[in-house]
């Protein structure tokens, strides 16, 4: 048996780094959200064939949360970081030579692959270093995400604005290389692994978290979780993709639009780290179902007000309400599958959110262009939200009351 206490000083250190690189490599998810007027009136396109590039990024960030994810359990996330480093760094130099709207969203494609390491991945790593705090240590990495919709914007929109979007990817292509490679060289050391107290003679459970058996076979609550993750984030992508162009459409500019965006996801870091803590008090299926609810209300919220000031407070609201969703499927995850399966377990759920995502980008795009007006891709985001909704209380419902296997390690 090798020793190892998990919720340590060095599993807090590593979460420290780890946040950090997931910030810096998270940048690929806002970049084409900050310039997309800019790419919309420079291609000559229609604001549905802007969204695309934002969804091609989504597509690749899908396929990187899956297959990277795998390869985390295999290798370990060092060298899936240093490779992510090097594609985020050769996407957005590559990115600031295009001439095409088709060109710009290929490669956005390989930018989303490449940023799915800091966010999936990531998370499942981070996962096996924590036991009884492992819900706000998830949630903590998976901050990396929002703290960089936060940071980048303040970071690039002066950019933006002064010097044009090229110049912008530029600046993320030399800030990728000099940053994450020498953080993943510090994460080189594997992760520890884990056994089920329950598989060892003479243990003892201890009492049962909601949502530990919800007496369904691992591929039925998959598939729950697959469908839930889709619906909650086609009614996120609304907001989180199209607030700088509503703003812009509505005279307010693309600035505010941007310091709107960044708080809105600033106040995500805090709903994650929040919903971090209630999961592992309450359980992850009962804290997922709560921000279900509040993001849906929230997004109510967008339909009747559409000042400036209360644009502003809507968007705090939204951004309070979200954050701590996605993270929740990692937590449950881990609940319910094996360890050694973490990476492709999350990975396979957080590629349906992304799918999500990725489809609510366009589609609020389409709706767009189909009505001149943003508040039925507001509707249609209710909608899909309250599917997300549905399938958690039924998953809730199900939940049986009884032994939670405990950790230990191995």
């Amino acid at each position: 048996m090798q020793t190892f206490r998990p919720d340590g000083a060095y599993s807090w250190l590593r979460l420290a780094i780890s946040v950090t690189a997931g910030i810096v490599a998270s940048v690929g998810m806002w970049a084409g959200i900050l310039v997309l007027p800019q790419i919309q009136a420079e291609f000559a396109t229609g604001r549905g064939g802007a969204s695309m590039a934002y969804s091609s990024a989504m597509i690749g960030f899908a396929a990187g949360n899956l297959l990277l994810g795998r390869l985390v359990d295999r290798f370990g996330i060092a060298p899936v970081l240093a490779l992510a480093g090097i594609l985020i760094s050769a996407g957005f130099a590559l990115g600031a030579m295009t001439h095409s709207m088709a060109a710009f969203s290929l490669l956005q494609l390989l930018i989303g692959f490449a940023t799915a390491a800091g966010f999936g991945p990531l998370m499942a790593d981070v996962s096996h270093w924590f036991v009884r705090r492992r819900g706000i240590a998830v949630a903590a990495a998976a901050c990396g995400n929002y703290g960089a919709g936060a940071i980048w914007p303040l970071i690039l929109k002066d950019v933006v604005a002064d010097d044009g979007w090229r110049a912008a990817f530029w600046l993320i292509a030399g800030i990728a290389a000099a940053v994450i490679l020498p953080l993943s060289a510090l994460l080189r050391r594997r992760a520890p692994g884990f056994v089920l107290v329950s598989d060892l003679p003479n243990t003892e459970s201890r009492p049962a978290a909601p949502g530990a058996d919800a007496g369904l076979s691992p591929r039925a609550l998959q598939l729950l979780l697959l469908v839930a993750g889709f619906g909650c984030c086609m009614a996120m992508a609304m907001p989180q993709v199209h607030l700088v162009a509503y703003c812009s459409d509505l005279g307010y500019g693309v600035t505010a639009g941007a310091q709107m965006l960044s708080m809105m996801l600033g106040a995500g870091v805090i709903s994650r780290l929040s919903f971090g803590f209630i999961a592992d008090y309450i359980g992850a299926v009962r804290a997922l179902l709560i921000g279900s609810v509040a993001q849906c209300l929230a997004l109510f919220l967008y339909l009747p007000f559409d000042g400036l000031m209360s644009l502003y407070v809507v968007s705090l609201i939204f951004g309070l309400a979200q954050g701590g969703i996605v993270p929740c499927y990692a937590m449950i995850v881990r609940e319910y599958m094996p360890a050694q399966e973490a990476g492709r377990r999350v990975g396979i759920v957080i590629t349906a959110t992304v799918i999500g995502m990725a489809a609510g980008g366009w589609a609020s795009g389409w709706i767009y262009d189909l009505t001149h007006s943003y508040q039925a891709a507001f509707a249609n985001g209710i909608a899909w939200n309250l599917l997300n909704i549905a399938v958690m209380v039924f998953l809730l419902s199900r939940t049986r009351r009884g032994a939670r296997p405990r950790l230990a390690v191995a």
